[in-house]
C-alpha cells in the first residue's frame, strides 16, 4: 500500500460510520457465502474434514479475488480511483466502532441497572449462554470479547493491509469470519472446521504478538498499570486454548489489575478457560469504559506502528531495486 493516507482515512471513517444498518456489508456476504458453501460441500462430499477445507479455500479465493479485481480496474481506470477503492476495502475490513459502540450499549445498560437488557447486549458480542449472568459475568464476558477482538477486528486487518495490501485485508476477515462459523471444537465443526481454526491461528499469530505489547504501551500512557500488564502477559498468555486470543487478553487483565477466564456456558454445557490475571480489583461496570480507552489507544497505535514498518519495508526494497 504506497499512499500514507489510506489507512487513516478507512479508519476515520470507520470511527465516523461503523456498520450501516442495512449496507451490504463484505463481511457479512462473505458469511453468507461461507454458509452456502457448507451446505454444498456437506451434501457432495463425504469426508467432513475435506469438505471443510474445499470449503475455506473457495470463500478464501473470492474474498480475495472480488476486492483485487476491483482495485485492478480501479487503477485502469485512475490511480486515484484505486487509493478510493483501497479506502472503502479497508475499512469495511476493520470494525473499531461497532466493537466500542456494543462494549458501550453493556455499560448504559448496567449502568441503567437494566440487567436482562445488559444480558441481551453481551449476548451480541459473545457465543456463551448468557440468559443468567449476573453483573460481574457480564463484565467478564464483555472483556473478554474486547480483548480478543482487538486483534480479530482492529490491527489483524491493520497488519494485512498495509504490508500486502487491502485485498490480504479482507482475506484475512474472510480467514476471521471463517473460523467464527465453524472455527466450533464441538461435533458438527471439530473436523469441518478444522482447516478454517488453524488458518486463523496462523493468520493472527504476527498481528498478536505485535498488539499485546502495544496494549502494556497504551495502558501505561493512560495511566494503568504497564508493569502489571507485561507480567501477566508473559505468566498467563499462552495459558488460553487459543494460541494467540489470550495474549491480548492476559495483557488486559493486568493493565486493569483484574482476573479473566473461569466457567462458561455453551448451550447449557460448561467450559473452563483458563483464569488471566489476579483478582485484585472487583469485576464492576467501570471497567469497560477503561478497557475501551484502552483498545481505542491501541488501536491508533498499532495504526502508527504497521504504517511505519509498512514505510520501512518500502524504503528497504527501494534501496534493494536502485
Amino acid at each position: 500500500m504506497n499512499s500514507i493516507w489510506i489507512l487513516p482515512a478507512s479508519l476515520l471513517i470507520d470511527l465516523s460510520l461503523g456498520d450501516p444498518q442495512g449496507f451490504p456489508h463484505p463481511v457479512r456476504l462473505i458469511g453468507k457465502f461461507a454458509r452456502y458453501m457448507e451446505k454444498l460441500t456437506r451434501k457432495y462430499i463425504s469426508s467432513e474434514r475435506f469438505a471443510g477445507i474445499i470449503t475455506a479455500i473457495s470463500v478464501y479465493s473470492i474474498s480475495f479475488i472480488f476486492p483485487w479485481a476491483i482495485l485492478e480496474f480501479s487503477r485502469y481506470l485512475h490511480p486515484f480511483l484505486e487509493e478510493l477503492a483501497s479506502v472503502f476495502i479497508i475499512y469495511t475490513s476493520i470494525a473499531l466502532k461497532d466493537l466500542l459502540d456494543h462494549s458501550k450499549d453493556v455499560h448504559s445498560a448496567l449502568h441503567e441497572n437494566d440487567l436482562e437488557k445488559a444480558r441481551r447486549m453481551v449476548g451480541r458480542i459473545v457465543g456463551r449462554d448468557t440468559a443468567t449472568l449476573e453483573e460481574p459475568e457480564i463484565v467478564r464476558a464483555d472483556l473478554e470479547s474486547v480483548g480478543e477482538s482487538l486483534v480479530d477486528g482492529i490491527t489483524a486487518p491493520f497488519f494485512f493491509a498495509v504490508l500486502l495490501g487491502p485485498s490480504f485485508a479482507m482475506l484475512y476477515r474472510s480467514i476471521n469470519t471463517l473460523d467464527s462459523l465453524f472455527g466450533y471444537k464441538n461435533e458438527t465443526y471439530l473436523k469441518f472446521g478444522w482447516a478454517s481454526a488453524r488458518m486463523d491461528d496462523l493468520a493472527n499469530y504476527i498481528p498478536a504478538r505485535l498488539t499485546a505489547p502495544i496494549l502494556c504501551i497504551s495502558s501505561a500512557l493512560l495511566g494503568f498499570h504497564p508493569l502489571r500488564s507485561f507480567k501477566i502477559l508473559i505468566r498467563d498468555g499462552r495459558k488460553h486454548p487459543s494460541p494467540n486470543s489470550g495474549l491480548c487478553e492476559a495483557a488486559l487483565a493486568g493493565a486493569l489489575k483484574i482476573q479473566l477466564g473461569g466457567i462458561n456456558y455453551y448451550s447449557g454445557i460448561p467450559n473452563e478457560k483458563p483464569k488471566l490475571g489476579d483478582p485484585d480489583r472487583k469485576l464492576d461496570l467501570n471497567l469497560i469504559l477503561d478497557a475501551n480507552k484502552i483498545i481505542f489507544l491501541t488501536s491508533i497505535l498499532s495504526s502508527i506502528l504497521f504504517l511505519s514498518l509498512g514505510q520501512l519495508a518500502s524504503w528497504v526494497l527501494s534501496i534493494f531495486k536502485a
